[in-house]
């Protein structure tokens, strides 16, 4: 009974963190709403997008409103370009420029209604996209399961640490290797399509996902050392809490960013 509570409690754990990381992270859509003539509108705007096309941001607003979408290159000293949005049914539906991996753009909306009044969307607050190559299914699939089970093992370790149950010695060696698998040769392998670059965290840059994973595999190879000749339950239950607030951490921030004047790949 005990061990079906712990798989139960270390799966709503590990569900909980993914969900956090991902809408806290700086890749989910910005969440806006906007009123015109008495009505509000719930609209979504991106902030990644594959460069193998044009992003396309749509906003699902009917009636006779136009609008203009206004973009430029991040950190560049240059003026904002405008581009007209066009009517698809209820849509309204503009176009942002396809951009080299890790490149960067800023951007804002202008609504006009009939009667000539202009509404702005994030003018004062341009919504950041970033590019990045296409990475094949047969790579992003199995990195994040992979990585998702390696949670759930770290965490269901740290529960049944904390309980003094022996399961945890081979729960947290599962947890390593699986976090190696995820984290050492999968998520490479995606920032190598994505970015162009295999690894860019310590000692070749300060890219935060790479250097979290790193610190968590770290923190585990030390639990799974100390517990090779007999049970020490405090390393694997300090590993598991380790992984959980690292995990917290917003995927892709301080991730990899082009710099157009240099044309390198540095960290934001």
């Amino acid at each position: 009974m005990k061990k079906t509570l712990f798989w139960i409690i270390a799966v709503l754990i590990t569900i909980a963190a993914a969900m956090y990381q991902r809408m806290t992270g700086p890749t989910y859509p910005v969440k806006a709403s906007v009123a015109i003539e008495g009505t509000e509108y719930d609209i979504s705007l991106k902030r990644s997008q594959t460069n193998t096309h044009p992003c396309t941001i749509s906003l699902e607003i009917p009636g006779a409103v136009t609008g203009k979408i206004y973009y430029r290159r991040f950190r560049m000293d240059e003026e904002w370009t405008a581009s007209d949005m066009h009517r698809d049914g209820n849509n309204l539906v503009g176009e942002l420029p396809s951009q080299p991996a890790a490149g960067k753009l800023e951007y804002f909306i202008t609504l006009t209604t009939l009667s000539g009044s202009e509404i702005p969307i994030k003018r004062d607050e341009p919504v950041l996209i970033r590019f990045k190559g296409d990475v094949p299914a047969f790579v992003m699939i199995p990195h994040i399961l992979i990585m998702f089970l390696a949670m759930l093992l770290s965490n269901l370790a740290g529960l049944t640490a904390a309980f003094g149950r022996s399961e945890q010695r081979r729960q947290g060696r599962w947890a390593l290797w699986l976090l190696l698998a995820g984290g050492m040769i999968l998520g490479p392998l995606v920032q190598k399509y994505a970015f162009g670059e295999l690894w860019t965290g310590v000692p070749f840059g300060w890219d935060l996902t790479d250097n979290k994973t790193l610190i968590a595999i770290i923190g585990w190879i030390l639990a799974v050392v100390m517990n090779r000749k007999r049970e020490r339950p405090a390393y694997t239950i300090a590993a598991a809490i380790l992984l959980l607030l690292v995990y917290s951490i917003p995927h892709s921030l301080f991730g990899s960013q082009l710099d157009y004047a240099t044309g390198t790949v540095t960290q934001g």
